[in-house]
């Protein structure tokens, strides 16, 4: 058989993008990859695809409606979206989709809401006994002074390190913001995202953490594979919190020099550094096209520790 694919919001994703194909071709099966974007003509992944569309922004209200007319006219059978902001409105459409012929890679919507929201992610993981830090909405401060300072301010909603800033004293808190702000305790010590795969029937196959190096502009721009029962320890217990994740994921957390872990975001769909688990042996790519395809699945947790990666800066080039 042969599969069409959807990549949205596809912008620099190319790396994401040659996943997929390297797992359809290992397995095949031959895959057709279509990306999205608001401007595809500028997007690096748009133009590896094998066909590009433009798409509204994501907020927009027909945002779904494109993607769903994309889906019927090219046959797509999996739509695979890349960026938070929108997993909800696919989570919601998920049965249209589903209607249309494609399966959308995206978990259960209240749990994709818990993700999207720092404070609702901190209750759900606390009381699933997954140690998180003390977080509290700027609101609901009523002596600001008797805090522990400094403290992380952040959107409750931001992602990629979007408006996080460490506050040093109640004096320095903005007067006002433009979205929900949440203060959260202020972490220091190594860094590490958790790049988790669930299956279809809800099990937790496979989790790949790698240490964060180096960040720029929220992605990791070197990380290297760990193995350490605590973070599957830990993955249990985000799975509990979340029980309608499905396919890849991933979360976050600090090893606190004082408090011990906290994990503090949790991200409902393949994670920037996705292609370092790839590369280490674990292909969630290759998992969720099995799945799709009605392969027989070669999921397992048989990848290699001490895999690092380096990313460079690399380029697109149009005539």
């Amino acid at each position: 058989m042969a599969l069409t694919m959807l990549l949205t919001s596809a912008g620099r994703r190319a790396g994401l993008l040659d996943c997929f194909r390297q797992s359809a071709a290992e397995l095949g099966l031959p895959l057709r990859v279509l990306a999205c974007d608001l401007e595809p003509d500028w997007s690096a992944a748009c133009h590896r695809a094998d066909a590009r569309f433009a798409v509204p922004r994501v907020d927009d209200p027909g945002y779904v409606d494109a993607l769903l007319a994309i889906v019927r006219a090219e046959g797509v059978g999996l739509v695979v979206p890349t960026i938070d902001t929108e997993l909800s409105p696919l989570a919601d459409a998920r049965a249209a989709f589903e209607a249309a012929g494609a399966r959308v890679h995206v978990g259960a919507s209240e749990d994709v809401a818990v993700a999207r929201d720092k404070l609702k992610t901190a209750v759900a993981l606390e009381r699933a006994g997954v140690p998180v830090p003390w977080t509290m909405a700027i609101e609901a401060v009523e002596d600001p002074e008797a805090l522990a300072w400094p403290l992380f301010l952040k959107p409750s909603g931001g992602s990629a390190s979007r408006g996080i800033q460490i506050v040093r004293v109640a004096a320095d808190l903005p007067a006002s913001s433009t979205e929900p702000m949440v203060l959260q305790q202020l972490l220091e010590g190594p860094e590490y995202t958790v790049n988790v795969f669930v299956d279809a029937a809800g099990r937790l196959r496979c989790v790949v953490p790698h240490r964060r190096v180096r960040v720029r502009a929220g992605e990791v721009e070197k990380g290297v594979t760990e193995r350490d029962p605590l973070f599957d320890l830990l993955a249990e217990g985000v799975g509990k919190a979340m029980p309608g994740l499905r396919g890849a994921a991933c979360f976050q957390l600090i090893l606190d020099r004082s408090s011990g872990p906290r994990v503090f975001e949790i991200n409902a769909r393949f994670g920037g550094g996705y292609p370092l688990a790839h590369e280490a042996g674990a292909p969630f790519a290759r998992w969720l096209l099995e799945e799709t395809a009605g392969l027989a699945s070669s999921c397992g947790d048989g990848w290699q520790a001490g895999v690092t990666m380096l990313r460079y800066d690399a380029a697109v080039f149009i005539r």
